[in-house]
């Protein structure tokens, strides 16, 4: 056998019968952009509802030697041996491929497993086992998805591109198989101080890593900087995945990144990500909603300094402060001071979903003073709200 792919958009296909083996066969070349006509005396209802759909063109009869005409392919699946013999002799004296669904062994041509992610295509052949097959394109597909086959391109795009991946929380396996694979095909990896850095160890030694990790009072590179990056990799026609953690979009400056991006004409898409904002109190058995006790939540930066508490205090159900540890005891008082009763549960989870987690449990009036005999420490999610208290029982 000689592997080859085909390019059958706008040829002539033939398919020989009406049933759901020709159906999922339709389905496939339609796909392709093939010029797929059907010929059967009836149609199962798949397939119905694809010529109904114009996917296909149906002719309501038995087969004819006639049908042949300006086909550069035909599927016979009739389930009758005696049509399907006739279709594939014929294809043979036209000398037009012939795939048969009944007999493999009787077939010039064959229909392999195949496995797609992105601009990839497998296809599996298992010596005419098509469970084999299909169990091989499975496992091929699930390795595409999740990056963990080398899909770094070696010939330069036509065009840069940046793409903003949501790393998670921390825990490398929390990031999506989307951005897994975008990370596999990366030229450039500009990544934060929280995004997943376990995965970095994986990339090509060829990939060049930037880092933009920002701590408090301590940024390697500014945003105005980053920005730049992103977009002078991607203009020297690179694909520059900015690796962020937890989700782009959440108090991440995702927005700014992208809008630099549209500004600069370079192709730019969002990858979203777990947010530690759920994730982490979520690692910690603590449920941001409840029912019972909290039906909404508040998200809050640490580098906002002066929100409106009042605001905060009276809004109820669960307030999220993001790497607050700093000034956990100013927000405490001022949340006390503006109505929130003292004896609200908080709970301070530091390096969530990470094997080094470790969570304290108070009160707005007694959780400084734990941080501090606990030497409690960024990067940690602050949780406030009755659902806190339900760390010590979930």
């Amino acid at each position: 056998m000689h592997p080859l792919l085909l390019d059958l958009a706008g040829r002539r296909v033939l398919v020989v019968g009406g049933g759901p083996v020709a159906a999922r066969r339709c389905a496939r070349l339609v796909e392709d952009g093939a010029d797929v006509l059907v010929v059967a005396p009836a149609l199962c209802e798949d397939l119905a509802a694809l010529a109904a759909r114009g996917g296909v063109r149906w002719e309501r009869r038995d087969y004819a030697p006639g049908d042949l005409a300006d086909a550069w392919l035909v599927h016979t699946a009739t389930g009758v041996r005696a049509i399907d013999d006739q279709v594939a002799a014929d294809a043979e004296n036209a000398r037009v491929w012939c795939v048969r669904a009944d007999d493999h062994a009787a077939s010039s041509a064959w229909t392999p497993a195949v496995a797609r992610s992105g601009d990839v295509t497998v296809a599996v052949n298992a010596g005419g086992d098509p469970r084999r097959a299909a169990a091989l394109r499975s496992a091929i597909a699930l390795l595409l998805d999740t990056g963990g086959l080398p899909l770094r391109h070696h010939r330069a795009p036509a065009t840069g591109s940046v793409t903003l991946v949501g790393g998670g929380p921390g825990d490398p396996g929390l990031i999506t198989t989307k951005g897994r694979r975008a990370l596999a095909e990366a030229d450039v990896v500009v990544v934060d101080r929280l995004g997943p850095r376990e995965l970095l160890a994986e990339l090509p030694d060829e990939v060049e890593v930037v880092e933009a990790g920002k701590a408090p009072h301590a940024h390697t590179l500014t945003q105005t900087q980053i920005n730049a990056v992103l977009v002078d990799r991607a203009r020297a026609g690179l694909r520059v995945v900015r690796l962020k953690g937890g989700d782009p979009y959440v108090l991440g400056r995702g927005g700014e990144e992208v809008a630099a991006c549209v500004a600069a004409g370079v192709p730019v898409t969002v990858v979203p990500g777990v947010t530690s904002a759920v994730a982490v109190p979520g690692a910690a058995g603590i449920p941001v909603t409840h029912r019972g006790l909290s039906r909404q939540v508040t998200i809050l930066s640490a580098h906002d300094t002066d929100p409106d508490w009042s605001a905060l205090a009276q809004l109820g159900g669960t307030l999220v402060l993001l790497m607050g540890v700093a000034r956990i005891g100013a927000y405490a008082d001022a949340l006390v001071a503006h109505g929130t009763d003292p004896g609200t549960p908080v709970a301070v989870v530091e390096n969530g979903t990470l094997p080094s987690q470790r969570t304290t449990v108070g009160t707005l009036a007694t959780i400084a003073d734990l941080a501090r005999e606990r030497a409690v420490a960024n990067p940690a999610v602050i949780v406030v709200g009755d659902v806190a208290a339900l760390a010590d029982s979930l």
